[in-house]
């Protein structure tokens, strides 16, 4: 199985399905944590519980609208 011409979201899927592979499981954590990290906030920062609220939002609003434009794709 070559996992590197799969979208991350298609990788994703795929060891979802087959979670007996181990490869397949280890390449999508591989990509995953070639992935560069955001901080959003320090632990000493006087703003901590509202930007980590404001980024959990921004995440949910992505993922809502990533799912109604799917929704709207199975349409047509």
């Amino acid at each position: 199985m070559n996992y590197d011409s799969m979208s991350d979201a298609e990788l994703k899927q795929y060891f979802l399905k087959h979670r007996g592979d181990q490869a397949a499981f280890q390449a999508y954590l591989d990509r995953v944590n070639k992935r560069p990290r955001r901080i959003i906030a320090r632990p000493d920062d006087p703003d901590f519980d509202e930007k980590v609220q404001a980024a959990i939002r921004q995440k949910l609003e992505v993922r809502r609208n990533q799912s109604l434009s799917d929704s709207d794709f199975d349409r047509t």
